[in-house]
Parts: C-alpha cells; sequence; structure tokens
C-alpha cells in the first residue's frame, strides 16, 4: 500500500470482527463514514493481498464523499462511456454485481442503482491502483477501459492526494 496518495482528514478507526455481514450475507468489510470507522472481517487477516485491496476500497468510500460533484460527475460520465463502448467486467465483485443489476434507464435517470454502482466502481478501482495487487481473479475489465480509468484518476489529482 506505498502507492496510496497522501491522505488528508480526521483519524478512521479500523475494527476486526468475525463472521461479517450485511443485509445480503457475508462481506469483507464495511465503511461506516459518518462514525469514520471501517470494519473487517477477521478472515482477512490470513491474506495480507487481500486485506490491501480491502483496506484501500473501504478508504476510498471517505474520499468519494468529499471528492466534489463535479469531479463524481465526471466520473459518471467515463462509466456512461463505457458502457456505450460495451465495456465488460469490472475491478472488484462490489461494482461487477451491481453493473449487472442495472437496468437500462438506472444511468440516465441516476438512480439509487447507478449512484451506488459509480461509488462502487470508483472504490475499486482505486484498490486495483493501489493496494499493490496487480492481479486478482475480479479484475475483469479489458485493458482500455483500466487505462483510460487510471488517466481519470491522474487528471483529476486522485493520485498524490485525497481528502477523507
Amino acid at each position: 500500500m506505498a502507492h496510496l496518495p497522501q491522505m488528508d482528514g480526521r483519524p478512521v478507526r479500523l475494527e476486526i470482527r468475525r463472521e461479517l455481514a450485511d443485509r445480503r450475507g457475508p462481506v469483507h468489510a464495511g465503511a461506516f463514514i459518518r462514525e469514520r470507522r471501517i470494519v473487517f472481517d477477521a478472515d482477512l487477516a490470513t491474506d495480507p493481498h487481500e486485506f490491501a485491496r480491502i483496506f484501500v476500497h473501504e478508504i476510498f468510500h471517505f474520499a468519494w464523499l468529499r471528492l466534489g460533484n463535479s469531479r463524481r460527475w465526471s466520473y459518471e460520465g467515463l462509466l456512461r462511456e463505457e458502457m456505450s463502448g460495451r465495456a465488460r467486467g469490472e475491478l472488484g465483485w462490489s461494482a461487477e454485481w451491481r453493473k449487472r443489476a442495472l437496468a437500462s434507464r438506472d444511468p440516465s435517470h441516476r438512480t439509487r442503482r447507478w449512484r451506488e454502482y459509480v461509488c462502487e466502481s470508483f472504490c475499486d478501482t482505486a484498490a486495483w491502483m493501489f493496494s499493490g495487487v496487480a492481479a486478482h481473479s475480479e479484475y475483469t475489465l479489458a485493458g482500455r477501459f483500466r487505462k483510460r480509468r487510471r488517466q481519470w484518476f491522474q487528471e483529476f489529482d486522485v493520485t498524490k492526494r485525497i481528502s477523507i
């Protein structure tokens, strides 16, 4: 995780719990933005690469909130372009299953499903870029789309410093 951008903001508390789940079932972790804490499933302690990937994903939920509307809308535009280009796959399961669940009207109506997908895609992309995990079975997005996402992060100055 040495590649993480510098972070500005108040501390975020990290917690470990056994058998972590949400309303859909077992999960690796969860970010509680207002409480400034992230809860991880204890099983992640056995796999440092997976912990790094999940940690970066969760910390970027805090960054997403502070990114500002213009950058969030720009990232939405990038994802709309990908969809127009028939991009399949994603850079993590949390974005992948949400992408699969989208209806054709969701992007244009900015539905909750769409907005949740956009946020998860942003966090999964950050995990792909900054966790130090170069290859993973959940990295299914084609290289040309990955390249464009990396460019977006660089253009919008998300590679050097983030506010959490």
